[in-house]
C-alpha cells in the first residue's frame, strides 16, 4: 500500500465514495507519522502533584452523570463546573455532587447550559486541572484538543475519537502541551480483566500467541432514544458506517496483556469483513411507522463484524463487534499461550498439566467456584485494595470508579497512568481502519504508529498495587 502513490492507488482500485475518503484518510495519517510533533512523547508521562484536583465535566446524560458522582466521592477532588446542552442535566449532576463531598467541597459548582458554545466558555473560564468528557463520539476529539490547549488534562470516554486525523490531531496536542490524554476504557479494571493481567504477567500461560477481544450487545431499544441520548446519535452512526465502530472494551485488555505499544510489540495490519445488514433495518419497520425518521434510513453497517490484527511479532488478535443480533453479552476476553489458555464469558482457565486443585489436564476447564482458587493466588493486588469500595460504589460491576479512582490518584501523586494517549488512538483506530478494509473487500490495513517508532521506550503497565 504504501508503494503506490494516491493516484496510482485510486486507478487501480474499484472504491466507493466512502471507502475514497477513507483511502484518502489513511494516506493522510501516513504523512503525519513522519511529521513530528515538536512536543514531548507521552508514553510514560508524569505530570507536577495535584494536592487538590479541580474537575469539570462536559456531557452528563446516562454516562457521564455517573461520572460526576463518583469523581465527587472520591478524596482530593473538587467538582468546579459542569457542562451539557440541557439545563436538567447539568442541574441534577450538581445536586448529585452538592450531596456527596464532606464539608463544603463541592457547594460553588459552576453551570454551563444552553449552546454548544458553552462547554468552551466553560474551559477558557474555569481553568480546570482535569476534564471528563462523556458527549457524543464526534465531540470527543475537538473538546479533548480545546481542554489540552486550555490546560487541562483531557479525559474522554470510548472511542478516543471518529478518525485517524483526529487521533493524530490529540496526539500533537498531548505532546505539544504535556497535558495526560486518556482514553477511559473502563474495561481494564474489571476483575477478571485484573487476574488475567496478573496471570499474564507471573507467565503463567506462557509466551502470548493469540487474543480474542468483543464487544457483542444487543443495544437496539436504544433507538427509542430519538431526540436526545445514546440512540439519537448512535443510530445514524450505525446506518452510515460499516466496520467495528465499538473495538476497544474487548480490546483494551488484550492489548495490555500482550504488551502491544509498551516496549514488546506493536500493531501492524487488519483485515476486517462485515456480514450483512439486516437488525437494525427489520427492527424499525417492526416497532416504527412507515414514515418514522428510522424508517427513512438506509442501514449500511453489517449486523457483526469480524476483524483480525496482526502484530509485529505475528502474533493475531480476533474483535468483533455487534450491537445488533439477539444473543447474549459477550466480550471473548480470550488470551491463548503456549501454557494454557484464559477466556471469559464465563470465566474459564486451562492450563497445561492442569490448574492445581481444579483439573488434572488442559482438555477440561476450570471454571466456576474452581476460579476461586486463582483469585486466591493470583487476585490483582489492586482489586485487593480498592475492589470491596469500587464494588459498593458501583458503575459495571465496580470496574468505573476504580477506573476514576486510578486517574485521580496518578493525578495526585504525580504518576504515570495507566493508559496514554497513544494506546487510546490505537485502540480507537480499529474503527476507521476497519471501515477502510470492509470498504475494499478485506484489503489489509496498516495501523499508524502514533508514537513515532517510540513506543519501544514504553514501559509496560505493571502490576500496580
Amino acid at each position: 500500500m504504501k508503494s503506490l502513490n494516491r493516484r496510482n492507488f485510486l486507478k487501480k482500485t474499484s472504491l466507493s465514495t466512502a471507502s475514497l475518503y477513507l483511502a484518502s484518510s489513511i494516506a493522510c495519517s501516513q504523512e503525519k507519522e513522519a511529521t513530528p510533533s515538536g512536543g514531548s512523547y507521552m508514553g510514560d508521562f508524569k505530570d507536577k502533584k495535584l494536592e487538590k484536583v479541580r474537575i469539570a465535566l462536559i456531557g452528563v446524560g446516562a454516562r457521564g452523570s455517573g461520572h460526576a458522582r463518583q469523581l465527587a466521592a472520591i478524596e482530593g477532588t473538587e467538582i468546579v463546573a459542569i457542562s451539557d446542552l440541557y439545563e436538567d442535566l447539568v442541574d441534577r449532576s450538581v445536586r448529585n455532587c452538592e450531596a456527596v463531598g464532606e464539608g463544603k467541597r463541592h457547594q460553588e459548582i459552576q453551570r454551563f447550559f444552553g449552546d454548544e458554545t458553552q462547554w468552551k466558555k466553560m474551559l477558557e473560564t474555569i481553568k480546570p486541572d482535569a476534564v471528563f468528557i462523556a458527549t457524543n463520539w464526534k465531540n470527543h476529539a475537538p473538546m479533548a484538543i480545546e481542554a489540552m490547549k486550555q490546560g487541562a488534562h483531557a479525559f474522554v470516554e470510548v472511542p478516543i475519537a471518529v478518525t485517524l486525523e483526529e487521533m493524530w490531531d490529540l496526539v500533537d496536542t498531548s505532546e505539544q502541551t504535556k497535558k495526560h490524554c486518556m482514553m477511559m476504557e473502563n474495561v481494564n479494571y474489571g476483575r477478571e480483566e485484573l487476574l488475567y493481567l496478573n496471570l499474564c504477567r507471573k507467565g503463567v500461560i506462557g509466551e502470548i500467541l493469540h487474543a480474542e477481544a468483543a464487544y457483542i450487545h444487543e443495544l437496539r431499544f436504544q433507538m427509542e432514544e430519538q431526540e436526545r441520548g445514546t440512540g439519537s446519535w448512535r443510530t445514524p452512526h450505525y446506518a452510515n458506517r460499516n466496520g467495528n465502530l465499538y473495538p476497544t472494551h474487548g480490546l483494551g485488555p488484550v492489548a495490555q496483556y500482550m504488551n502491544l505499544g509498551r516496549g514488546e510489540d506493536q500493531f501492524s495490519t487488519l483485515v476486517s469483513f462485515s456480514s450483512p445488514s439486516k437488525g437494525r433495518a427489520l427492527y424499525a419497520e417492526k416497532n416504527y411507522p412507515e414514515n418514522h425518521k428510522w424508517n427513512q434510513l438506509k442501514y449500511n453497517g453489517g449486523d457483526l463484524n469480524t476483524s483480525i490484527l496482526k502484530t509485529a511479532l505475528g502474533r493475531t488478535i480476533m474483535i468483533q463487534w455487534d450491537e445488533t443480533s439477539p444473543r447474549p453479552y459477550t466480550r471473548h476476553n480470550l488470551v491463548q499461550g503456549t501454557k494454557g489458555t484464559l477466556a471469559g464469558y464465563p470465566t474459564r482457565v486451562a492450563l497445561e498439566g492442569g490448574v492445581k486443585g481444579a483439573t488434572d489436564s488442559h482438555h477440561r476447564w476450570a471454571q466456576g467456584e474452581q476460579i476461586d482458587l486463582l483469585y486466591d493466588q493470583y487476585e490483582h493486588p489492586m482489586y485487593t485494595r480498592l475492589g470491596a469500595l469500587a464494588k459498593k460504589m458501583g458503575g459495571h460491576g465496580g470496574m468505573d470508579f476504580m477506573m476514576l479512582y486510578r486517574i485521580v490518584e496518578c493525578l495526585r501523586k504525580g504518576e504515570a497512568l495507566d493508559q496514554n494517549v497513544y494506546e487510546g488512538c490505537l485502540w480507537s483506530a480499529v474503527a476507521p481502519l476497519s471501515e477502510a478494509s470492509v470498504a475494499q473487500g478485506g484489503m489489509p490495513q496498516q495501523f499508524p504508529d502514533f508514537t513515532r517508532k517510540q513506543w519501544t521506550s514504553t514501559n509496560p503497565l505493571g502490576i500496580i498495587s
